[in-house]
């Protein structure tokens, strides 16, 4: 228990005194794991929304692969990605090894099905319950998965924040292609690793306090602005649509289909 009350003190002087080097490992961790969870978002939930939309023979498998790799073990996930941009790898001539574009690559594997199985089931429950005004519509795919995506952007935001949980609190896979080198690749989930290793459970307790500040402050964020009243950033198509009130779907496929 004093462990806990010395490494909470601790982080409040890190915080307060301005440590720069907390600071850049908190600005890395950040940089490292938003723009992953960015890239896997959009990825991630065009192809949940395809999924939940589609009927073709070899669709029950894919999305049992995608629930299976949410299970994916991060090392091998880590191994993986080092095997492939090593210098005896097919991408070694990148030199992206022990990189920060390393760590991007490795989290957005780890992300990517979490995010793709969440939306694939939200939209899912979707479709089946407008399909048959859809197809009254005679709506092409692409509006389809549009008008769904718009209307369960709030949801589609929680499988968002659920990717960036998972890849803000990664280390297996993070050490093994970052190699946690100081003021290069090193992360607060490394960082504390790290300061455990060698014992100081006082400085490794404060960073974790901060780990968990900055993720509740990011998943504060997110909620915060979901309510807010975003000029209709999804209408390019973006999973961040954020209007402050839930319109419901057959407004919205009045707005798309009618007008």
């Amino acid at each position: 228990m004093s462990d806990l009350f010395q490494g909470f003190v601790q982080a409040l002087m890190l915080i307060f005194t301005i440590d720069g080097d907390l600071y850049a490992i908190s600005a890395r961790s950040l940089q490292v794991t938003l723009t992953a969870t960015l890239i896997a978002t959009f990825v991630g939930i065009p192809f949940g929304a395809w999924l939940a939309v589609s009927n073709f023979r070899l669709r029950n498998g894919l999305i049992n692969l995608t629930n299976a790799l949410m299970g994916l073990p991060p090392v091998v996930v880590g191994l993986l990605v080092y095997l492939f941009l090593s210098k005896s790898g097919p991408f070694g001539v990148f030199n992206l090894l022990f990189t920060p574009t390393a760590m991007i690559i490795a989290q957005i594997i780890i992300i990517l099905p979490i995010i793709a199985s969440i939306s694939h089931r939200t939209i899912r429950s979707l479709w089946k319950e407008y399909r048959d005004f859809f197809i009254s519509l005679n709506a092409t795919r692409w509006q389809i998965i549009l008008t769904l995506v718009k209307d369960s952007r709030r949801s589609l935001i929680t499988a968002a924040l659920a990717g960036f949980g998972r890849g803000i609190g990664e280390v297996g896979a993070i050490m093994i292609v970052g190699g946690n080198i100081d003021h290069a690749t090193r992360v607060l989930t490394t960082a504390i690793s790290l300061e455990t290793s060698r014992g100081n459970f006082h400085l490794a307790m404060a960073l974790g306090i901060v780990l968990i500040i900055v993720s509740i402050l990011i998943n504060f964020s997110f909620n915060f602005l979901s309510f807010l009243r975003v000029a209709n950033i999804l209408g390019a198509f973006s999973i961040v649509s954020l209007i402050p009130f839930s319109i419901p779907l057959d407004i919205i496929v009045f707005n798309i289909f009618i007008r």
